[in-house]
C-alpha cells in the first residue's frame, strides 16, 4: 500500500487541475450544456410523474432516476443563480449566470472524482526502496487520474459530469482491490442508477462477486470450490443490488411508468453509430460498405438509385441499412458483444484469480461493448482508459496497452472540440498529458523493456499526420464545402485500428501468469 505520510501533493495536484478547470468557464460548450440545463428545469418545475415524459425539447430526460434526483438537487442550488434556466419553456436558454453555475457544479462535483482517486492511489504497491516523490506509482496514478485529457475536455469544455460519475467508480475498485466486496457491490449499483452506460461492466462485477465473495474456498489446483458456495452472501449481494434499484426505479413502478422510464434508457431505434462516428468495429464496418457500394456502382454491378440514401448515424432517432453487406441490428451488436467478452469472463470464473485479473475482465467488458455495441458515444472510450491507468502503473504490459488506448482514444475526441478558439487548448493539453505519460511511464517501468513496439510507435506517430491533415490542411482545401465528413470519417477509421489493438492486447495479459512483484 502506498504510504499514508505525505500526502500533500496530492492535495496541490487536486487544487492545480480544479483551478485549471475554472479556466475553461468561459470556453465553448456543447449542445450537452442544454441537454443538462433542460434536465434541471424538468426536475425542478415538474412533478415527478411527469419527468419521463416531458418532451418539449429534443433532449429529453433519458439517464436513470438517480441522476435526475441528482439534477434536481443541483436546481435547488441552481435557482440562487439564475431562475429563468430552470423554466422549462426556455429552450436553448444560456446567460452568464447559467454558464457560471453549470460550470462550477460540475467543477464541485468533482470532489466525488478526487476522493476515487485517493482511494485508488492508496491500493498501489510501492517499492520498498525509497523514492522521490515524483517517482512513486501513486503520484504517476494521481497524475494519470486528475488530470486525464480526455475527462478534462469531455467535462469541462464539451460539458458533462463524468467526473462525478467516474468517482462512484474508483471507489468502487478500490473498495474491491481492499476486499470490501459490499462496499464495493453497493457503490457499483449506485453508479449503475446513475449512468447505465455502467452496464458495460456489469458482467465482470458479477463473475467476480460470485466467483470472489460468495465461494469461499478454491480447490488446490485453484479451480472453484462447489461446497463453498454462501447462500447468506448471495443474499446479502443481492439485497445490496435490490435496495438501491428500488429506491431508484420504486416510484416509477408505483406510478405504473416503468415501461416509459425503460424506453428512454435504451432507445434502440436509434442509428448503429451515433452522429460523431465512436472509432469502433462498426466504423470499420460502415465505411467497407461504403467503399464496395461506390466499388459497385462504378463497375455497374449496382445501381445507385438503388442504394439506401438514409443517414447511418442516427444521432436522434433514426434506422439505417446497409448498401452491400448485411444489416446490422441491436440484436447482433448484442451478440457480437457477449462473444467478444465471454471468454474472458470464463477464465476470470475458471480458476482464482487476483484483483488485477478482474480489473483485466472489467476492461475487457468496457472495451467489448465499446467496440460492438449499438449507438455508441466515442466518449464511452473513457469507460476503459481511466481504470486502465491502476494498472499501468503496476505492470509493463498494462502500461505499453495504456499508452496505445490513451493516445488513440483521447485523440478520437478532438472532433468534439472544433472551434478555432479550442484547438491550440486541446492541442496543448493531449500534448502535455501524452508526453508525461509516456516519459512517467517509462521511467517506472525503465528495468524491464520498452513499453511499446516498434510498429506501435509508428502507428501513434502516424496520429500527427492525420491531425495536421484534418485539422489543419483540409480545412484550407476545397474539399472542404463538398465533403465536410471526411475528417471524422478518417478520425474515426484510423482511431478504430489502435483500439482494436489494445483490446487484443489485453486479452494477451490476461492469459498471462500473475506476477507476484507487481500484484495489487
Amino acid at each position: 500500500m502506498a504510504d499514508a505520510d505525505s500526502w500533500s501533493w496530492f492535495s496541490a495536484l487536486a487544487l492545480g487541475v480544479s483551478l485549471l478547470k475554472c479556466l475553461f468557464i468561459n470556453a465553448y460548450h456543447s449542445t450537452d450544456f442544454e441537454v443538462h440545463r433542460n434536465w434541471l428545469a424538468i426536475t425542478h418545475s415538474l412533478p415527478v410523474s411527469r419527468w419521463y415524459h416531458e418532451n418539449s425539447s429534443v433532449w429529453t430526460l433519458d439517464y436513470p432516476p438517480l441522476f435526475a434526483w441528482f439534477q434536481w438537487s443541483l436546481s435547488h442550488v441552481a435557482q440562487h443563480f439564475d431562475s429563468n434556466m430552470l423554466r422549462v419553456e426556455n429552450l436553448d436558454y444560456v446567460s452568464p449566470s447559467a454558464v457560471l453555475f453549470q460550470r462550477l457544479s460540475v467543477v464541485f462535483t468533482d470532489g466525488v472524482f478526487i476522493y476515487g482517486a485517493r482511494e485508488c492511489c492508496r491500493c498501489v504497491h510501492e517499492p520498498k526502496e525509497q523514492r522521490d516523490v515524483l517517482s512513486r506509482p501513486s503520484f504517476v496514478l494521481a497524475v494519470l487520474l486528475l488530470w486525464n485529457f480526455g475527462l478534462l475536455v469531455v467535462d469541462h469544455l464539451h460539458f458533462q459530469y463524468n467526473g462525478f460519475l467516474f468517482g462512484f467508480l474508483l471507489l468502487s475498485l478500490a473498495k474491491h482491490l481492499q476486499h470490501r466486496h459490499l462496499q464495493g457491490a453497493l457503490l457499483f449499483s449506485i453508479l449503475l442508477n446513475l449512468k447505465h452506460i455502467y452496464l458495460y461492466m456489469a458482467p465482470a462485477y458479477g463473475v467476480y462477486l460470485l466467483r470472489s465473495y460468495c465461494f469461499t474456498q478454491d480447490h488446490r489446483d485453484g479451480f472453484v470450490g462447489w461446497r463453498s458456495f454462501s447462500p447468506l452472501r448471495l443474499l446479502t449481494l443481492g439485497a445490496i443490488v435490490t435496495s438501491v434499484c428500488a429506491l431508484s426505479f420504486g416510484p416509477f413502478v408505483a406510478m405504473g411508468q416503468l415501461p416509459q422510464v425503460l424506453s428512454r434508457l435504451f432507445p434502440f431505434k436509434r442509428g448503429l453509430c451515433h452522429a460523431y462516428w465512436a472509432p469502433n468495429f462498426w466504423s470499420l464496418y460502415n465505411v467497407l460498405d461504403k467503399i464496395l457500394a461506390t466499388l459497385g456502382v462504378r463497375l455497374k454491378l449496382l445501381k445507385e438509385a438503388d442504394l439506401p440514401q438514409a443517414s447511418m448515424t442516427g444521432g436522434l432517432v433514426q434506422e439505417f441499412h446497409h448498401s452491400v453487406l448485411p444489416s446490422v441490428t441491436p440484436s447482433v451488436t448484442l451478440v457480437c458483444t457477449v462473444l467478444s467478452i465471454l471468454p474472458a469472463l470464463l477464465l476470470l470464473w475458471g480458476t482464482s484469480r487476483g484483483p488485477r485479473a478482474f480489473l483485466r475482465v472489467l476492461l475487457i467488458c468496457s472495451l467489448g461493448s465499446f467496440l460492438f455495441g449499438w449507438h455508441v458515444h466515442e466518449k464511452a472510450v473513457l469507460l476503459a482508459i481511466l481504470p486502465l491507468s491502476i494498472l499501468a502503473v503496476q505492470n509493463r504490459e498494462d502500461a505499453g496497452t495504456f499508452l496505445v488506448l490513451t493516445t488513440t482514444g483521447h485523440y478520437s475526441l478532438f472532433p468534439l472540440l472544433f472551434t478555432p478558439a479550442e484547438f491550440p487548448i486541446k492541442v496543448l493539453l493531449m500534448l502535455t498529458f501524452t508526453i508525461y505519460s509516456f516519459t512517467a511511464l517509462r521511467k517506472l517501468h525503465s528495468v524491464q523493456g520498452r513499453l511499446v513496439h516498434p510498429l506501435e510507435a509508428a502507428y501513434l506517430l502516424g496520429l500527427i499526420g492525420v491531425a495536421i491533415t484534418c485539422e489543419v490542411a483540409f480545412p484550407l482545401s476545397p474539399w472542404q464545402q463538398r465533403l465536410p465528413f471526411l475528417p471524422l470519417l478518417a478520425t474515426s477509421v484510423y482511431c478504430s485500428v489502435g483500439i482494436c489493438h489494445s483490446f487484443l492486447r489485453l486479452y494477451v495479459s490476461l492469459l498471462r501468469p500473475e506476477e507476484g512483484p507487481h500484484q495489487l
